[in-house]
């Protein structure tokens, strides 16, 4: 596999046991296999960036790939919630967290990559409304799609760390990049605020729905 990391300096020797505690999967090294993403994940609106090319062996590794059976978005958002900091203002969504923790939360322990959704500020949104109570698993299905926001591979055990091999880093420029991530970013918001997601769609499942009924992982209706 080749994925690609964009940050502000080229990684020659990505760290096992370094990187943030609350992103996304965790502490860990988080790429990408589509690299015009990892080009726009590099810059900032007045900074240039770095492209990192990296070739991943997956031989023996175990990968995770929560957009693939039997995963469904309730598994992606529940490991969300148990890294990232959720505003958990209402009694819903306190017992939100506590329902999809116990029931949705997959075995993460021996697996060495995740691939799945990248929560940024658009993402994160979409997460937060649903766990809230705004909209339901079809919207926030949907919503995930919005403006081809893209997947990230994630590395996050020493096995993974030890089979990843440095290929070259290149310099990106701001002026060609971070106008791309803003349109990308600012089409998702449109065409969120263009879903009907302030009116209640009865049938469909929303946060306290799924609580009530007892939903679980193989109900046809989260497919």
């Amino acid at each position: 596999m080749r994925i690609y990391h964009g940050s502000d300096h080229i990684v020659t020797t990505p760290e096992y046991g370094k990187g943030k505690q609350y992103n996304d999967y965790g502490r860990g090294f988080y790429c990408t296999e589509d690299i015009d993403l990892a080009c726009e994940w590099a810059v900032d609106q007045e900074r240039d960036g770095f492209v990192s090319t990296y070739e991943l062996s997956t031989t023996n590794l175990r990968i995770l790939n929560l957009n693939s059976d039997p995963y469904c978005i309730l598994h992606w958002i529940t490991i969300l919630l148990n890294n990232r900091q959720f505003e958990l203002e209402t009694p819903l969504s306190k017992e939100a967290v506590k329902y999809l923790s116990k029931h949705f939360m997959p075995d993460l322990t021996d697996v060495d990559i995740i691939i799945g959704y990248r929560a940024d500020d658009s993402y994160f949104s979409y997460a937060q409304d649903f766990i809230n109570g705004v909209i339901s698993v079809s919207q926030l299905n949907k919503a995930m799609h919005l403006g081809n926001l893209g997947e990230q591979v994630f590395l996050r055990s020493k096995k993974a760390f030890d089979s990843i091999r440095f290929i070259e880093g290149k310099m990106v420029s701001a002026g060609e990049w971070y106008e791309r991530k803003y349109n990308r970013d600012k089409q998702a918001r449109i065409d969120y605020h263009k879903m009907n997601k302030d009116s209640y769609v009865r049938g469909e499942l929303y946060m306290i729905r799924i609580i009530d009924e007892e939903v679980k992982a193989d109900d046809p209706r989260l497919q």
